[in-house]
């Protein structure tokens, strides 16, 4: 059955506004579901977490159907979700905890295709240890992070490794369940940033290998907030720092504060959303989302394929990464037009792309392209249509062919 676009759109009250959001891979436009539930939570009686009294009781109950709604969506279990304001603010939760029991001649590794919040909060803590930092390098041709490598850079003293799912910058997708066996026949721990790769296609942490994933529900179609996943008995042993009369439960001793209860409403609506996505699925919400989010893959790879079609065939453009296997974004840059220029441009025509680094401090550092602007970056989501692209495409030559006479 093909996609419905017009049924996926119909469900985004922002879209009748008429921009092409391109811009997904920094934060997505949000369904009338996920709306309407943050907003009857906030016309509700809540309060505080408590079981004496009904609207004590409503909190309780949202902060356990987010969990549950996050484990469905990841194939994790719901006393494993940790929930938070942002995927950096978790994971330098987890850094600090995991960065206590490191002693000089640990070492750690990370990548430099990595949005920085999974590089820097893991570097930090190796400074504040002793330990060392090994650094895993892309491919700067193809944009590739060869998952070989791995097995010189992990060793006996390697405690943990850290890599992307997918490339918020180019789309590289690594090979993630290989190099998480690599690092757990050493004995080390994997973190794995999901951030830009759940939002487009099925996610199973089992399958991945991580032993601890991170997520950003504004990035699928939710609200403002983050979750961390893993086995309970991952968490069990790692103490953060906290108050003392705060729980020292797991997941509740990781999260700091009294959470927006609210929000939480969205994120288990996102994910009802997500589960939505394909209308002939069935089973309970885990096969849903799975077969929901499979479907926005196929039609997603479409129209990616679609647009690195024209970006490829323009001679002015230089696209940037080649991988085999790729998240639907790209970095790109048209001759003659500054990153952050170009992006105004087509801002002004309605189109809504990112420019800079976008915190894929790393990749652009390396590549040489960070102190001149970085790239203008396309990313597609499935409420996209065939039509935004070609109008980026059509706009695109436009200002090329404007730039062009200028110069002229």
């Amino acid at each position: 059955m093909p996609f419905d676009i017009a049924r996926t759109r119909a469900a985004y009250p922002a879209l009748t506004e008429g921009f092409a959001h391109f811009d997904g891979a920094g934060g997505t436009q949000t369904p009338q579901s996920v709306v309407d539930a943050v907003a009857d939570a906030m016309r509700a009686a809540l309060g505080n977490r408590s079981t004496a009294f009904a609207p004590g009781r409503r909190s309780l109950e949202l902060v356990a159907a987010a969990r549950t709604a996050v484990a469905d969506l990841l194939g994790a279990t719901a006393q494993g979700v940790v929930l938070g304001p942002s995927a950096t603010a978790l994971t330098y939760t987890l850094a600090r905890a995991l960065g206590a029991t490191w002693r000089p001649g640990d070492d750690v590794v990370v990548s430099r295709l990595d949005h920085d919040a999974n590089v820097r909060p893991w570097v930090q803590a190796a400074e504040a240890a002793g330990a060392t930092v090994r650094w895993a390098e892309f491919d700067p041709a193809t944009g590739e992070l060869p998952a070989g490598q791995y097995a010189e850079l992990v060793g006996e003293r390697t405690r943990l490794v850290a890599v992307t799912a997918g490339s918020n910058a180019i789309g590289t997708v690594p090979d993630v369940a290989t190099i998480a066996k690599i690092a757990h026949a050493a004995g080390a721990l994997v973190c794995v940033d999901g951030v830009h790769s759940v939002p487009h296609g099925p996610t199973d942490l089992a399958s991945l290998g991580a032993d601890f994933l991170v997520t950003s529900a504004y990035k699928w179609s939710g609200p403002h907030l983050a979750a961390m996943v893993a086995d309970p008995a991952r968490w069990e042993p790692l103490r953060p720092a906290k108050l003392l009369p705060s729980s020292d439960a797991v997941p509740d001793r990781f999260e700091a504060g009294t959470p927006s209860f609210p929000l939480l409403a969205g994120v288990a609506a996102a994910v009802d959303h997500l589960a939505g996505l394909d209308p002939t699925a069935t089973g309970d919400r885990r096969q849903r989302v799975r077969a929901g989010l499979a479907a926005a893959q196929a039609y997603e790879e479409s129209l990616f394929d679609r647009l690195l079609a024209g970006l490829a065939a323009h001679p002015a453009v230089t696209v940037y990464g080649a991988a085999a296997r790729r998240c639907p974004t790209v970095s790109f840059r048209l001759a003659g037009w500054s990153p952050a220029g170009l992006a105004a441009a087509l801002g002004e025509a309605g189109l809504c792309l990112s420019s800079g680094d976008y915190y894929a401090y790393e990749y652009f550092r390396t590549m040489g392209l960070r102190d001149s602007g970085g790239a203008v970056r396309a990313s597609v989501y499935h409420y996209n249509t065939a039509d935004e692209v070609d109008r980026l495409l059509a706009e695109l030559d436009r200002l090329a062919r404007r730039r062009e006479t200028m110069a002229g």
